[in-house]
């Protein structure tokens, strides 16, 4: 059996979210991954590696669960906000790969090529936006995934 069997028969969700978390206590974060990414807890994790519902996510999973977890940066993990760094330095002993794509600039064009890179490597996504316009990252995310074919879950926060 091959790496990509292997990834056909295992589920692998990509986590996608809102960068803006401040409007709600973190107690209902982990109430709305209790809920919602619970089910999944068996499946391998795409993560963005950014503040926010990446970096939540981050945390919960590596604290809550087995999972296997992986994160992905635009650039490299150092480019990171320190919210970002921070989280992954707590947890770097349940992430279990770290895929740097070393874009040269951090401009959205990047985020959008993490982005997809994640939902390209994922079987289904999970999206927590925080507003309905579809210019957002995260509904980038969560619209390539429908161009894909591909299940998402959409959580708004």
């Amino acid at each position: 059996m091959t790496t990509y069997d292997t990834e056909m028969i295992m589920l692998t969700v990509a986590i996608t979210g809102t960068r803006v978390t401040g409007h709600r206590p973190l107690a209902d974060y982990a109430d709305m991954f209790e809920l919602y990414v619970r089910p999944f807890s068996q499946a391998h994790f795409y993560i963005g590696g950014a503040k926010g519902i990446d970096s939540l996510t981050l945390l919960w999973l590596a604290n809550r669960t087995s999972a296997d977890i992986t994160v992905v940066a635009p650039g490299t993990v150092d480019e990171q906000p320190a919210e970002a760094r921070q989280a992954i330095a707590r947890t770097r002993e349940r992430i279990t790969a770290i895929v740097e794509l070393g874009a040269t600039e951090l401009q959205t064009s990047a985020y959008h090529a993490r982005n997809r890179w994640m939902v390209d490597h994922a079987s289904m996504t999970i999206g927590f936006p925080h507003v309905t316009e579809p210019s957002t990252g995260t509904w980038q995310t969560i619209n390539y995934t429908a161009e894909q074919g591909k299940p998402r879950l959409i959580v708004p926060v």
